[in-house]
């Protein structure tokens, strides 16, 4: 089975039509809005008691191209710089960066620590004076450092996993080769207790260096996800949903008592899919049937685990309203073992699989989940996420969801590293440039899975040029 491409649909009434074969829903208005025509997208907003001056967001990036003490590499820079330039009013965590040196997920992962607060500024400066150069001011820029614990998949000394895990989970310890009689590799309380005070550390390092607010990670099978499913542990950060919830409502509540000038949001995979796998063909879940009730996920049916139940997320949203957390930035899944979930992408990367869907059913997915909460929780701005596989069609889309309330700002990720300039360009009317839009190849995500730095190697000029495109190309060719 093969899906067309969305660069051959060309028109809007050819999109309309290929969502009618899928019988999915997807918003979609037929003339895009400039700034001064009055676009949806072009509307400020608040950010807790900041105001963003217009509804585009960059997302958090890993890079894998930090210096291997945390600090930024010119390839880092060079990327802030980008971020900066795409005329985004929200920059949502710039960088996934961790709060210590066993929550790394790469070696080259950049650092929330003492020791990285001159990398810090750079960073923070460089988006700051490129947004100056390609704006012409910067009132109502917003910038955010997320902090995170990569937990399970943990590798901050080489490619080589070392696993700080929540829970020993049947199908993940199996897929990622951990012992499950291993004990040592889950966290204790009393060890969780001191990671609270590390988050507050990377806090206090962000709001010194000059950052409006931080993200508390808790997405894409990381540490702070993957306690949302730790049922089956025992003591006060498992159980139920209370339990489940304390670490990261504990890290919140520490950083607004000793940090309270900085803001807080929170990256949030709002539901979860057992683990895939290759199949035949196409990737299909890990076997599951002996698991059942299904009592491993998040936001999935205890019975059927590849339906959404959003009972739990939204109690925990309103949890974190209630928290004055002041806005939480929506995504699904994990790009480690149910990629086309969290990411749709019609290439996999090397290590992945075939999508099992049309990639726009995923999109669909998550734009129908994430107004979901949006209508559960009014009062609560919400970020949405998928939308880079739209491609041309991806201004359409975020100016109809946004402009009827469907969410409060669209966040971009892989579009960003090959075409930087396009919410610019949106909001200015100039039109898209077809040549850098993302064809969601994934070689940002073959390169780094391969101990390469991660960029748009297909589109990209600067990356094009570098000797890891060659590679990754025969890789994908393969």
């Amino acid at each position: 089975m093969s899906y067309p491409k969305v660069a051959q649909l060309k028109t809007p009434e050819r999109f309309r039509q290929r969502l009618a074969e899928l019988g999915i829903d997807i918003p979609l208005d037929d003339q895009v809005l400039t700034a001064d025509q009055g676009s949806p997208m072009a509307k400020p907003w608040l950010f807790g008691s900041l105001k963003v001056g217009n509804r585009w967001c960059i997302h958090p990036m890993e890079g894998w191209d930090a210096n291997r003490d945390g600090s930024p590499s010119e390839l880092t820079v060079r990327r802030w710089h980008r971020f900066g330039e795409s005329g985004a009013k929200l920059i949502w965590g710039g960088e996934a960066a961790a709060v210590r040196h066993d929550g790394k997920a790469n070696p080259n992962q950049t650092i929330a620590l003492q020791s990285n607060l001159d990398g810090l500024v750079r960073l923070r400066s460089t988006l700051w004076s490129a947004h100056q150069q390609a704006v012409g001011e910067t009132n109502g820029l917003v910038i955010g450092l997320q902090l995170t614990h990569s937990g399970r998949f943990s590798r901050p000394n080489s490619k080589t996993l070392e696993p700080r895990i929540a829970y020993h989970h049947p199908l993940l310890d199996l897929k990622f080769n951990i012992d499950p009689n291993d004990d040592s590799v889950v966290w204790t309380d009393s060890q969780l207790d001191g990671l609270i005070e590390d988050y507050v550390a990377g806090a206090k390092v962000a709001r010194e260096a000059g950052f409006d607010f931080v993200d508390i990670k808790a997405c894409h099978g990381y540490l702070l996800h993957e306690f949302l499913s730790a049922r089956s542990r025992a003591g006060r950060y498992g159980g139920d949903l209370q339990g489940r919830t304390r670490l990261l409502r504990s890290i919140i509540g520490a950083v607004q008592r000793d940090v309270p000038q900085l803001a807080i949001g929170v990256r949030l995979s709002i539901f979860d899919r057992p683990p895939y796998q290759m199949g035949e063909q196409f990737g299909e879940p890990m076997p599951f049937s002996e698991l059942l009730p299904y009592t491993l996920g998040f936001g999935s049916k205890a019975e059927n685990p590849l339906e959404i139940d959003l009972n739990e997320p939204l109690a925990l949203l309103k949890e974190l309203k209630g928290l004055g957390v002041s806005a939480v930035n929506l995504t699904v899944g994990s790009p480690y073992y149910n990629p086309h979930i969290q990411r749709p992408a019609i290439f996999p990367p090397s290590d992945g699989y075939l999508p099992p869907e049309d990639p726009l059913v995923g999109v669909a997915r998550q734009i129908e989940v994430a107004h979901r909460c949006k209508m559960a929780e009014p009062d609560l701005p919400l970020i949405g996420s998928a939308y880079s596989y739209l491609q041309e069609f991806l201004p359409n889309v975020a100016q109809a969801t946004v402009g009827r309330g469907m969410i409060d700002a669209v966040g971009l990720g892989r579009m960003v590293l090959s075409y930087p300039q396009l919410p610019i360009d949106v909001l200015n009317g100039k039109g898209l440039v077809r040549k850098k839009i993302c064809r969601t190849f994934s070689d940002c995500t073959t390169g780094p899975r391969n101990g390469m730095v991660s960029g748009c190697y297909p589109l990209d000029d600067f990356y094009k040029q570098r000797e890891e495109a060659s590679i990754i190309a025969a890789m994908r060719r393969e």
